[in-house]
């Protein structure tokens, strides 16, 4: 009898579109029928459903999580866990740290996926959260995508090695032009972020608002979210608002970055962010703060252009690539060059496949 096509649950802390789901879904997509899915948010939320290819053998199982029943929650996540018998349970960030520990007893395999922290672990480490990663991630395969997770990882929650695997994030270079069409105007500097906290988009705003007056410069955000409003109020206050357009939420930005002349990330904690692949991927120079891997990542040319996490260092970074169309092209042309070498989506996709597919193998032998 042949055995079902396997079964992989994934726990989100949320399946709205970020960094992580996209990765997912591109991921699931190129695989097609090798694998079926269920996926869980823990806070309902499901617009990144709409990235996923129709064909797929997708499932939304329901799953009451009631806030403040820790222990109820335990046992409808371990009531899921028996009436779904998948084949491998993928867990996300913190937020779904709790599946983890429903998970204990039932022999799913457990592979956990940690991409960064929010604002309330941007600056220090959670002692409590250290502990639990710690116990309840000690026997579980943990996937991260960056060296500095990797290493906190392996250093701060002690996490066997054994089960440490890095495996970088990729982009589909295909979906990005290099193609800017001649314009006359001012720079246009972008960014595509969620509008949270820990994006620090005001920091962006207000380094915009430095830039000196002969330099003339647009700043547009793509992205939405909960610090919306008061951003754009900042930019009124910063006496930017003109220069500042907030192009909201955008299910497919590739068409976007070709409008940008310099892309630029403001974030006071990154990872391995997508979005400074995308702009890689698309042919532009990258001004950021120096968070997560974003220097190594980026051309070793463009390198200078990582600074401190302080609005005048931002500014100072912006103003020198907007003044040298030259070397906006020449840093442009260098980081393309290195995601094409280095950050190709097909290579990621068949690590994963890979360890999927070992995975699995390991629960049903």
């Amino acid at each position: 009898m042949r055995a079902a096509t396997p079964l992989l649950l994934h726990v989100f802390p949320s399946f709205s579109t970020g960094g992580a789901q996209v990765r997912f879904t591109t991921i699931a997509n190129r695989l097609g029928g090798t694998f079926r899915h269920a996926i869980f948010a823990m806070d309902g939320r499901y617009e990144a459903r709409t990235l996923l290819d129709s064909a797929l053998d997708v499932r939304f199982p329901p799953v009451d999580v009631v806030k403040g029943d820790m222990r109820g929650n335990l046992g409808r996540f371990r009531a899921a866990l028996r009436d779904l018998r998948p084949d491998l349970l993928v867990t996300s960030n913190w937020g779904s740290i709790e599946w983890a520990l429903a998970r204990i007893g039932t022999g799913v395999p457990h592979l956990h996926m940690e991409d960064g922290f929010g604002p309330e672990e941007r600056t220090r480490q959670l002692p409590r959260r250290v502990l639990a990663r710690r116990l309840l991630l000690r026997r579980a395969t943990v996937v991260v995508p960056s060296v500095l997770l990797e290493h906190l990882a392996r250093e701060v929650w002690r996490l066997p090695s054994a089960h440490l695997r890095r495996i970088p994030n990729g982009v589909d270079l295909s979906r990005f032009t290099t193609v800017r069409a001649a314009r006359d105007g001012p720079v246009v500097i972008g960014t595509v972020a969620a509008l949270r906290a820990e994006k620090n988009i005001a920091r962006l705003i207000r380094a915009l608002a430095r830039l000196p007056a002969g330099l003339p410069a647009r700043l547009v955000i793509v992205g939405d979210g909960p610090e919306r409003v008061a951003l754009e109020a900042l930019a009124i206050a910063e006496g930017v608002g003109g220069q500042v357009e907030f192009a909201g939420h955008r299910a497919d930005p590739a068409p976007l970055y070709a409008g940008f002349d310099i892309f630029a990330l403001s974030s006071d904690t990154e990872q391995m962010p997508l979005s400074v692949l995308e702009a890689m991927a698309s042919g532009l120079p990258v001004a950021a703060t120096d968070v997560g891997d974003v220097a190594d990542m980026l051309d070793t040319t463009n390198r200078p252009y990582v600074v401190a996490r302080e609005e005048g260092a931002l500014a100072d970074a912006l103003a020198h690539l907007a003044d040298r169309g030259d070397l906006r092209a020449a840093l442009g042309a260098a980081n393309r060059a290195r995601a094409e070498s280095v950050f190709a989506e097909a290579d990621m996709v068949a690590v994963w496949r890979g360890l999927f597919a070992d995975l699995v193998a390991g629960r049903r032998s």
